[in-house]
């Protein structure tokens, strides 16, 4: 039997987090299901070129919809953190102090603030 997928509402609280790794800045959003649980995902790099921007979106479409459909953020830090490729460095967040990637630091970031919500 497929998964099947639990959008959000059309209306739906979300937190934007600013954050940089290295000379890199962006901007994560996480969009939440009435329960406080993420069930999307979105990623602005400031000042890069296309192909960031666009794997970027690519990462977060294919997240969003993997977790719409039941994968848990456990599961999801499991498979993208420690995740390595440019930008990867010293971050301005004093509780992830360096991330391997972007995707590193989103798996790191979910499992500080989400790992615990159901």
């Amino acid at each position: 039997m497929p998964a099947m997928r639990v959008a959000l509402p059309t209306t739906r609280d979300s937190l934007t987090h600013k954050f940089s790794i290295g000379s890199h800045e962006g901007y994560l959003t996480i969009g939440l299901y009435a329960d406080g649980r993420p069930g999307e995902i979105f990623i602005k790099m400031s000042k890069e070129g296309s192909t960031m921007n666009g794997m970027c979106q690519a990462f977060c479409r294919a997240f969003s919809l993997a977790i719409q459909h039941g994968l848990t953020v456990e599961e999801a830090v499991k498979r993208f953190k420690g995740m390595r490729f440019e930008p990867m460095g010293y971050t301005n967040n004093p509780d992830i102090m360096e991330a391997s990637s972007v995707v590193d630091y989103v798996a790191r970031y979910l499992e500080l603030h989400f790992s615990h919500v159901r």
